[in-house]
């Protein structure tokens, strides 16, 4: 069965929010990655480099908190109310089309399921109620 957490998105404080977070929580990043490591067909402007493309934080067994930074050269600029997902990590490339089928249907998908550059298979949308998802399957998945 698909596990479930949250994954929040800022306007270029990423770091800083997660820094505090793991200040709470404690333990250490699963990953910690900036937009100028990703590979991109077109030049990344100067001022989005260090921001956070993605980062991980496991907060228990059961629940990771995940977030980055919106970059404005990828066409996405965040505002407060809508900049939190529901982030599903399916258990196959089965289940993640049917779930990423199936809830964004009558909704508008942000970015198709499709295999990434860091080996997952991952799409993004929102749902018919306005909520925002990102659908992922891990092709290499860690054994718990």
């Amino acid at each position: 069965m698909a596990t479930i957490n949250t994954y929040l998105t800022f306007n270029g404080n990423c770091e800083e929010v997660f820094e505090f977070y793991k200040s709470v929580f404690g333990g250490d990043y699963d990953h910690f990655g900036r937009f100028s490591e990703m590979p991109s067909e077109k030049p990344l402007p100067k001022e989005e480099a260090d921001k956070i493309m993605h980062v991980s934080l496991p907060i228990s067994k059961e629940s990771v908190l995940m977030g980055s930074d919106s970059s404005e050269a990828f066409g996405k600029v965040t505002s407060v109310g809508d900049n939190f997902s529901i982030s599903i990590n399916a258990e196959s490339e089965e289940e993640a089309n049917m779930l990423f089928n199936g809830l964004s249907e009558g909704g508008k998908v942000n970015m198709p399921l499709e295999k990434t550059f860091w080996g997952s298979l991952f799409g993004m949308f929102t749902d018919k109620y306005s909520i925002n998802w990102m659908v992922s399957y891990d092709y290499e998945q860690k054994n718990q």
